[in-house]
């Protein structure tokens, strides 16, 4: 805001895969455009081809917003729902994958960071004289080191009134389960995917295997099962339930020790 205030943004993950980039940013240009005209927050929507589990969703409104059609207001924010609601998600058509990526004017997300979270505004008021200093970067550790833990979403998108979606398919996926990457990796004729040389698989269908290529691995009889093996960890989850790994993984850091993560 102090260097431009009429700016906008886009807010993106550094580890999303897009594969039609030409699309992409046919769309990052049309988003970046409607938020210099409106007081809104945009987020971007991907139409679900599936019913994950491992993704947040939000609900879309019938009501257009804007020259294309493909803007609608938001209704709803939902996190990571269970199989049989995404299945029920994905019949309505009205709810579309949240992918995490996000449109503002500088405007709108500083008012909504004071309207809704106002301590973290105030947090970062403070150092109006130190940014574009050689003072920032200390000021900035210091601030995210007293600032609350909470998401985008939990903290402005699902509190704010002038939330719209912009949606688009342009090949997106966000990796963040083996499952994603599985589908984005070279499969045999029953749906395996296997990253190693030295792997040998026997009756298997619908797995991801990945192992270091340093190791014999011998499979027999797996079906829809994640394996994977990094460094002295090794990791046998049925893919169904790759979401208890979050879960796992902090039972492992509490009775093993964080050399093991």
């Amino acid at each position: 805001r102090q260097k431009d205030p009429d700016a906008q943004l886009i807010v993106a993950p550094s580890d999303h895969l897009i594969l039609d980039e030409d699309k992409f940013l046919k769309i990052v240009g049309q988003g970046l455009d409607f938020v210099s005209g409106e007081d809104a927050l945009l987020t971007l929507g991907i139409p679900p081809s599936r019913p994950e589990t491992g993704y947040g969703y939000h609900q879309v409104n019938g009501v257009k917003k804007g020259s294309k059609k493909n803007f609608r207001s938001v209704k709803t924010f939902t996190e990571k729902p269970d199989l049989k609601l995404a299945q029920v998600f994905i019949e309505s058509g009205e709810f579309f994958w949240n992918a995490g990526i996000f449109f503002w004017s500088i405007r709108s997300i500083i008012d909504s960071f004071e309207r809704y979270q106002p301590e973290i505004a105030a947090l970062f008021a403070e150092g109006e004289n130190k940014y574009f200093t050689p003072e920032e970067s200390t000021f900035i550790t210091e601030a995210y080191s007293n600032c609350k833990n909470i998401s985008i979403d939990y903290g402005i998108m699902e509190n704010a009134d002038n939330v719209y979606a912009i949606t688009s398919d342009f090949g997106w996926s966000d990796l963040g389960t083996w499952g994603s990457l599985r589908d984005h990796l070279e499969m045999d004729e029953k749906g395996n995917a296997v990253v190693g040389d030295t792997t040998m698989i026997y009756d298997l269908e619908n797995c991801l295997v990945h192992v270091p290529n340093d190791k014999l691995v011998v499979l027999q009889g797996l079906q829809g099962y994640v394996v994977v093996e990094s460094d002295d960890a090794l990791l046998v989850c049925r893919m169904e339930d790759e979401q208890k790994i979050k879960n796992i993984v902090n039972d492992v850091k509490m009775q093993k020790g964080d050399e093991y993560i």
